[in-house]
């Protein structure tokens, strides 16, 4: 069983906001960025290792087990409020539940601190003076600090594509040639086939 990739429910925002006001009461901005970072980091190694993803998830694997697991695993490799967390997931037995969770987290610190995560899709990996030139687009754009996630997609052609929250912004090469495709399909194939047809008039003449 994998872990529950779903929009944040009241159990989601529940967790999060304890978490939340936690964090806010160690040091603020911060701190809860801090722990947004390292939670996301988190349901990242889950998404990309099979095995710890089951882990997380598993039904089968008993409370006390994981949880020696988990500090074996996180001990001094992130901040003992993460570890804490994870490990009352655990107790409570929502750890399957934690990418809606993070996800509300990150809401959050959002919201009260007026910054917008964007994940940034490429061909093939930008360097800092483009992120930048993005960052400070965006930046006018939304009237927000853009916090950017910079990834490499191999099946793209070109362009970019920009995933801010549940929206995807398209401008990469292969959905041009998309709607170019729609257009001749529809409207502009008409106008081909009626250029063909005056041209075929103007022979028989």
């Amino acid at each position: 069983m994998p872990l529950l990739e779903t929009q944040p429910d009241a159990l989601a925002n529940t967790y999060a906001r304890s978490l939340f006001e936690l964090a806010l009461e160690q040091g603020g901005q911060e701190r809860a960025e801090e722990l947004c970072s390292e939670l996301e980091d988190v349901v990242e190694l889950a998404r990309a290792d099979a095995r710890f993803n089951e882990f997380l998830a598993s039904r089968v694997l008993g409370v006390d087990a994981r949880d020696r697991t988990l500090v074996a695993i996180f001990e001094n490799r992130c901040s003992p409020i993460v570890l804490n967390f994870l490990r009352l997931l655990n107790r409570k037995g929502r750890l399957s539940h934690l990418p809606p969770i993070v996800q509300a987290f990150d809401l959050l610190v959002q919201e009260r601190f007026g910054r917008v995560e964007v994940d940034v899709y490429t061909a093939v990996p930008i360097d800092d003076e483009q992120l930048s030139a993005i960052r400070s687009r965006l930046s006018q754009a939304l009237g927000k600090e853009p916090v950017l996630h910079p990834y490499t997609d191999r099946e793209m052609i070109g362009g970019i594509k920009l995933r801010i929250g549940d929206q995807l912004i398209d401008a990469s090469v292969s959905a041009r040639l998309r709607q170019m495709r729609e257009r001749l399909n529809t409207s502009g194939g008409a106008t081909v086939r009626g250029r063909a047809s005056e041209m075929l008039d103007d022979r028989e003449d």
